[in-house]
């Protein structure tokens, strides 16, 4: 790729690297980037959404017009603790922490990938489709930023294209990542009868026996090729001498069709209720599932990336991102990787290759011969 200049999105990489943006408090890397589009002549908006949630970054919206069919980037600003004093130690082929701290290449390098490709088309006058990026807050957080936009006032100020690519997966820059579970949180808590367990036990009423009977009728685990379910956390603590009257347990259900994942928290409910009327039991949506609306769109993002030399394939994941609220939205979302690995540790790492070839991949894509 002419004049593709390496060291430039490298040292975009560090400077992003290099400033520490916790979960609610990206707001200096938020400037950064707000700065860096404005240097280029891209138009910013702003929203201020993160006053819901208690963060200190707005969401931010940019475009820079072009011509043709557009599309949408993302990419969120917060890192996963512990970051701060983050020292890059920079080999060959990758760079990682000192051990200390994690990298922070989730999801710096996503941010590095996109704002170098924009800067590589407008420094080079290239002719290019009109381009919209969305940099998020909170996304390490439960998606806040992705979460709370009001879409009603971007509208306003700003029509993002609908085709849109996440630069946020994990692993190898070869997967193309176009349908991911939606995933749901629940809680039961569950009522019991106290007694003396060493002189009346048979007047008490175990809340424990009762989850316990529950849960082993519960599906859990894998359930099936597109559905998982996992019970987290039992809480009951009570003296060895006494029946337990109370136990909360939680867990989550993830999965690729929503309905038949509300069919198996029913399933619970039922289980649940066939043992004891005394109970509550909540549910809350982690995040929605991620579907593709148009697979033309995946087909032409894996061309560009073999444009550049990279035999890429689509891939389903099992996890969860801001591309699953964007696509609750409307967005066509595919996700893709920069080559971040052990990511949420501190042996974390970015394979610089990976970084570079999904980079040239974003150009490939947004130039217009």
């Amino acid at each position: 790729m002419k004049d593709f200049e390496r060291e430039k999105l490298l040292e975009i990489f560090e400077d992003l690297l290099l400033i520490h943006s916790p979960s609610y408090r990206e707001e200096k890397v938020a400037e950064y980037i707000i700065n860096f589009v404005k240097e280029l002549g891209g138009e910013v908006y702003l929203d201020q959404s993160q006053d819901k949630y208690g963060g200190k970054a707005p969401t931010i919206f940019a475009k820079f017009k072009g011509d043709g069919e557009g599309v949408t980037f993302s990419s969120h600003m917060d890192v996963i603790e512990p970051n701060k004093g983050l020292k890059i130690i920079k080999e060959d082929k990758i760079w990682k922490s000192d051990g200390n701290t994690t990298l922070g290449g989730d999801d710096k390098g996503g941010l590095a990938a996109i704002l170098y490709s924009i800067y590589y088309l407008v420094k080079n006058n290239i002719k290019h489709r009109d381009i919209y990026a969305i940099f998020t807050p909170g996304e390490e957080v439960g998606m806040l930023g992705a979460r709370n936009i009001n879409w009603k006032e971007v509208y306003k100020n700003m029509n993002p294209a609908k085709n849109m690519i996440v630069v946020d997966n994990a692993g190898s820059c070869d997967k193309v990542a176009y349908k991911a579970p939606t995933s749901y949180s629940y809680k039961f808590k569950i009522g019991g009868k106290s007694a003396h367990a060493g002189i009346e036990p048979e007047k008490g009423i175990s809340a424990i026996m009762i989850a316990a009977k529950a849960l082993s009728q519960f599906k859990n685990l894998r359930i099936d090729e597109f559905t998982t379910a996992n019970v987290s956390k039992i809480n009951s603590d009570f003296p060895k001498n006494v029946v337990p009257d109370y136990l909360e347990f939680s867990g989550e259900i993830r999965g690729h069709d929503k309905d038949h994942v509300l069919e198996i928290l029913d399933e619970y409910q039922k289980i649940v209720g066939g043992l004891t009327e005394d109970f509550d039991f909540e549910k809350t949506l982690d995040y929605p599932a991620l579907a593709p609306s148009d697979m033309e769109f995946a087909k032409e993002v894996i061309k560009s990336y073999k444009n550049v030399g990279v035999d890429a394939k689509e891939v389903i994941i099992g996890g969860g991102s801001d591309a699953n609220f964007f696509a609750e939205e409307g967005f066509n979302s595919l996700i893709v990787g920069v080559g971040m690995e052990k990511v949420h540790t501190k042996e974390e790492y970015i394979v610089l290759e990976d970084l570079e070839n999904t980079t040239r991949a974003l150009i490939d894509y947004l130039k217009l011969d």
